[in-house]
This record gives C-alpha cells, structure tokens and sequence, in this order.
C-alpha cells in the first residue's frame, strides 16, 4: 500500500466526512431554538441540541440518518467481515498456543470496536423515542469516555514492561500515598 492508494482512500473519506458534517452545522446555524438554553447532556451532543429547535427539525434528522450509514455503518460492516477472514485464518493455525495468542489479541481489540461502533450507531442511526433520553446519555458516556479509556487499559496491560512494574510493585508492597 503506497502514499498515493493511502491518499486515494483517506482524501474522499475526509471529504465526505466534512461536507456531510458541513451541510448540518449550517441547518443548524440558521435554525431558531427557545427554550432556557440549558443543555441536559454531559457535553453539547446533536440529539439534546435538536429538542431545544422551535423549527421541524425532521430534515435534519433524515440526513443526520442518511449520514450516519456511509460513516459509522459501512466501516463497522467492513471491520466484522475483515474479522470473519482474520477467524478463519487463525482456525487454519495448528497449534493451539497460536491459536490462543491470536484470538487474545483479535478478541480484546473487537470487544472495544464492537463497543464504539454499537453505540454511535445505537445514537445516530437508530430512530429513537422520547423516552430513552438517559439511554442517550448512557451510550455518549461509553464511546467519548469508556472506549478510549479501555483502549487504554487493553493496549498497556498487553505491554511485559508494565507487567514487570506491576510485578515489581507488588513484590515490594504498593508504596502507600496515605497516613
């Protein structure tokens, strides 16, 4: 895969990324909203901001939707049949050990892109009742929060150094930051 492929692939993914996200900003700009102002959400999310419009905001729901599939539909899609091929290959490994290894590493790295992807697409694709507002406020929580923190967490514990420190800690006794 060279620069030039890489650049074919990225440029119109940033391009459509961009304009799609464009087209709503500038509805949204030019949208008249009442109310007090005050956003119910940990962070100013699409969904909160739209139940403050005094306008039908029903267009911009429709291409939020229809934006959302090439976005976060499509990649997701695309990395479970790349996984099915990576699952078949490693049930072609013949020794178990291998086996194990692989499935360790692919299976902690799906767990946390099932994660991200399930619940923006959860929020943004599937059409939602009035009720479940605090399920919103669930799932925003779980891809902005919890999926780079297990990213974190998998990827360091992955690491022999930090298993050694942890190790080292441990045989000494946990130095004690209290009296």
């Amino acid at each position: 895969m060279d620069l030039q492929f890489c650049l074919r692939l990225a440029i119109p993914t940033w391009v459509f990324s961009f304009m799609s996200t464009l087209i709503v900003i500038i509805q949204l700009c030019v949208s008249k909203f009442c109310g007090s102002g005050v956003i119910d959400h940990y962070y100013c999310d699409l969904t909160p901001l739209l139940e403050h419009s005094c306008a039908d905001v029903s267009l911009v729901k429709t291409q939020i939707f229809l934006f959302s599939i090439p976005i976060a539909v499509f990649p997701f899609v695309f990395i479970i049949v790349t996984y099915i091929h990576i699952v078949v290959a490693i049930l072609r490994i013949p020794s178990a050990i291998g086996k194990q290894k692989a499935f360790s590493t692919c299976g902690s790295h799906l767990a946390v892109v099932c994660t991200y992807y399930l619940t923006l697409i959860t929020i943004y694709v599937i059409p939602k009742s009035d009720q479940d507002f605090n399920l919103n406020k669930f799932l925003s929580l779980l891809y902005t929060v919890v999926t780079p923190l297990c990213n974190a967490v998998i990827y360091t514990l992955k690491n022999k150094e930090i298993w050694n420190i942890l190790k080292n800690l441990y045989q000494k006794g946990f130095p004690r930051f209290y009296n």
